[in-house]
């Protein structure tokens, strides 16, 4: 790990996107290791003018020549312990598959080096989220969860509204993350990939980071319903999951009212959206059924309905979701159309700019449990048929 005195410390101007920018550049280059050539190549961090790429990682040989192309890159290892054992490398970059996060990110704090991982933060238990938690604090390293939901271009704009106190009281909120056709990642080389059965409340982090990222409010109770059906999948993987689809109904510690979609088969479409309803303001980021952003505003305009009863009319205003990633949110290197809606970059901007100002990332570790762990609970609810269930809660320590 580079000592704290490595960089240069400076204070926050915040900006109600949802990131920041800090006063002074760093006096050192962040030195990543990225391991994971897939989803991993898709994090530019060569291209932020604070990092740079000191090492890559792939079991795959092939992979690990397309990194290096990617990255500019000559230091490459095999095997991650290697990479780890790097002394040059400042903070890893984990992009491998789910089950192996919480390990990894382990041994990577234990050897000194700041972490950014994939989703989810934890698999399956709440017990691996208490295990990284205890690592995060007690090697006081920096931590960041890359959910690319926060920094999706209309969760910014709900935020921004949210702030602005447009919403009035935003009592409620639908969130859907439905992506059929994952079956075609479950074999590779005739072999069980880990997402062979992958249960679909375990990568709830996309849609619940809609609503908690906005608003800041935590899950604290769920009831959830999962469907499948006889497909052998579901009859035989290693997580002993049943469904192809949950949904699940959350109460927040706010009282409110959170519905989570998360579909992998079926005829619906595909999509990674949310809608956020207040008293006042409403927001619907673009539905896959072709209905574009719209904001809805509360009128006192009365209106009879066709059974005669008076209602109070609504209007609806067509919004144009603008492009965050192009703005000076950014560095300029990083201002790119990248992985979902731009979010790449921002993920990429918030880690390097935590770690070289030695400050928490905003999706710190206590806001990663936040989104994740729901999910599993929200599983185990539908594995007891829609049991209510209440959700445990990891609180920031005061400062």
């Amino acid at each position: 790990m580079a000592p704290q005195n490595e960089y240069q410390k400076a204070d926050a101007v915040e900006i109600s996107a949802g990131t920041a920018f800090r006063t002074g550049a760093p006096t050192k280059r962040l030195r990543m290791g990225v391991l994971g050539g897939r989803f991993g190549q898709s994090f530019r961090w060569d291209q932020h003018p604070d990092s740079e790429v000191g090492a890559i990682c792939d079991i795959s040989r092939g992979r690990r020549a397309e990194m290096a192309k990617t990255f500019g890159c000559a230091t490459e290892y095999e095997r991650y312990e290697d990479m780890l054992a790097d002394s040059s490398i400042d903070a890893v970059a984990i992009f491998s598959g789910a089950p192996v996060h919480v390990e990894q990110a382990i041994q990577a704090m234990q050897r000194g080096k700041h972490v950014i991982s994939a989703v989810p933060a934890c698999l399956g238990s709440i017990e691996e989220g208490e295990r990284l938690l205890d690592a995060v604090t007690s090697t006081g390293l920096i931590y960041m969860m890359a959910e690319t939901g926060y920094f999706q271009q209309s969760t910014i704009c709900a935020r921004r509204f949210y702030e602005e106190g447009l919403f009035g009281n935003l009592y409620y909120c639908e969130a859907e993350y439905q992506h059929a056709g994952l079956e075609e990642y479950f074999i590779e080389n005739g072999q069980r990939t880990w997402r062979y059965g992958f249960p679909p409340m375990y990568y709830s982090t996309h849609p619940v980071s809609q609503l908690v990222s906005v608003t800041g409010e935590r899950m604290v109770q769920v009831m959830c319903n999962g469907w499948g059906d006889e497909d052998p999948i579901l009859r035989n993987n290693p997580y002993k999951n049943p469904f192809w689809c949950e949904s699940a109904f959350f109460r927040t510690n706010r009282g409110n009212s959170f519905r989570v979609n998360v579909w992998w088969k079926g005829a619906h479409c595909g999509c990674e959206r949310a809608q956020w309803i207040g008293g006042n303001m409403s927001f619907y980021s673009a539905h896959p059924n072709g209905l574009g952003p719209v904001i809805v505003r509360s009128k006192s305009h009365k209106d009879p309905d066709n059974a005669r009863c008076v209602r109070y009319e609504s209007a609806l205003e067509p919004y144009t979701v603008p492009n965050w990633w192009e703005t000076e949110l950014l560095p300029e290197p990083l201002r790119r159309d990248s992985g979902h809606e731009g979010s790449h970059s921002f993920l990429i901007h918030e880690f390097v700019d935590a770690v070289t100002h030695q400050r928490q990332p905003v999706i710190d570790i206590y806001e990663a449990l936040a989104y994740t762990i729901p999910g599993i609970v929200a599983h185990q609810s539908a594995l007891r048929g829609g049991a209510c269930l209440k959700i445990p809660q990891f609180e920031r320590p005061a400062s």
